[in-house]
């Protein structure tokens, strides 16, 4: 009971941290709107120094691995002339935008900062679930959190020498700055507004880092130059940090419908005279189809294994792992190949055939001989637990890390943290 109660005084503590801070997620789908407080389980995940020090040297290679394909795939395309990647899966993705492909950049300037999303097994092996290469959010909130966890739990935090997270911000601010390639640069962060789910984070992020946060209004795009509209005239920008989506960042060339973009800003970073990052076009890595060849790219690009191995993954693009998936359909859970396609109707969202009915099966098995490519099998992995807190007491939940990786020079550096996600029940 001493401990539950000394617990609850925590969780108390914690909230009336996020309520004076005003710490907020949107929810689009309620019809209520507007902003709610975010929602944080005071018991923290401790993940020990020697697994984590495995996990950090997996994720920098994951990242090098994203890079490398985003790279390629927008460049000289090896990976397609070679039979390394089948080019329906990279030309059918609607996150691949043909007005990139021959832009020049840095090595290691398409991914400067990434999430992945990790799942403990049962067995505590450790695998990737999936990739985040186009705006990745949550970073914000896993500061947030850990601020305010540093204050309600100040002696554990100290016992456990958990690590700061400045010096990955400030990688990443250093990073930013020097692909800029200016002496003084103007860096903005680009947000979609205050509508946005994670607008909070757009903010914190903004100010943390010391960067302006803008719309896509206030900038316009002169003689290929981005600007940034200010009340004492007109200031170029020579990196944008963007937490909006590619297709919506230029309704010049990209998504004509788009009210969030600027108008111009392809050809502006195609002269060379504005970096965007993520670059734009780099959710191209996001498909979670990509994950089925990661093994054979990897030895492809580093002549290495994998240190995280991907979810077991099968696209229905190819013969033999359509029907390998329509062999195994109760082990599997059924997913969508591109986040734009439907597998079943209006149905976007993870399928378990294990679970349908009957005339639900059949429709799917359907769907998945004649459309397989719309689609990919994955393995469901039984997911190891960790302590939250509900209804006032502790109970063991299966949980998603969140993890970020942040360019650091030629590699990449990772966040000694995350944003541990927990299933509601």
């Amino acid at each position: 009971r001493g401990a539950a109660g000394h617990a609850a005084n925590h969780w108390e503590a914690a909230q009336r941290l996020i309520r004076e801070n005003g710490t907020t997620y949107n929810v689009y789908e309620e019809t209520s709107g507007g902003a709610h407080p975010w929602r944080m389980d005071p018991i923290p995940a401790l993940i020990p120094a020697d697994e984590w020090r495995r996990i950090e040297a997996g994720l920098i290679q994951r990242a090098r691995l994203l890079n490398a394909i985003v790279a390629d795939l927008y460049g000289p395309q090896k990976l397609l002339t070679e039979g390394l990647l089948p080019p329906s899966l990279v030309f059918g993705n609607p996150n691949f935008l043909r007005a990139l492909h021959g832009i020049e950049l840095p090595s290691n300037g398409w991914l400067n900062f990434i999430a992945v999303d990790l799942a403990r097994a049962a067995d505590n092996k450790w695998w990737i679930l999936s990739d985040r290469t186009q705006a990745p959010s949550g970073a914000g909130y896993a500061l947030e959190n850990r601020v305010v966890m540093g204050r309600t739990l100040p002696r554990t935090f100290r016992n456990a020498q958990v690590q700061r997270l400045a010096g990955f911000f400030q990688t990443l601010s250093d990073n930013l700055v020097s692909l800029a390639r200016f002496d003084d640069p103007l860096i903005v962060l680009m947000t979609p507004g205050p509508h946005n789910e994670t607008y909070f984070e757009h903010a914190y992020l903004a100010r943390y880092l010391g960067f302006p946060l803008v719309e896509g209004e206030d900038l316009t795009v002169r003689d290929n130059k981005v600007f940034l509209k200010t009340l004492n005239g007109l200031r170029q920008v020579h990196l944008i940090f963007r937490r909006v989506d590619s297709e919506y960042c230029d309704p010049l060339e990209l998504r004509t419908d788009s009210l969030l973009g600027v108008a111009g800003l392809v050809a502006a970073a195609r002269a060379g005279n504005v970096v965007v990052a993520n670059a734009l076009g780099s959710g191209l890595a996001e498909c979670d189809a990509l994950m089925s060849f990661m093994p054979g790219l990897c030895r492809h690009f580093f002549g290495e294994d994998q240190l995280l191995p991907s979810a077991a993954t099968w696209w229905c693009g190819q013969n033999r792992e359509r029907d390998y998936v329509l062999n195994n359909l109760d082990r599997l859970v059924i997913r969508p190949t591109f986040s734009n396609r439907s597998i079943i109707g209006n149905r976007m969202n993870a399928i378990v055939p294990a679970e349908m009915t009957s005339a639900e099966r059949d429709t799917l098995v359907d769907r998945i001989k004649h459309r397989g490519y719309n689609c990919i099998g994955q393995e469901a992995l039984p997911l190891s637990t960790t302590p939250c807190w509900r209804d006032g007491v502790l109970q063991p939940s299966p949980m998603v890390l969140r993890a970020y990786i942040c360019a650091d020079g030629d590699s990449y550096r990772v966040m000694p943290g995350g944003l541990t996600r927990i299933a509601d029940n």
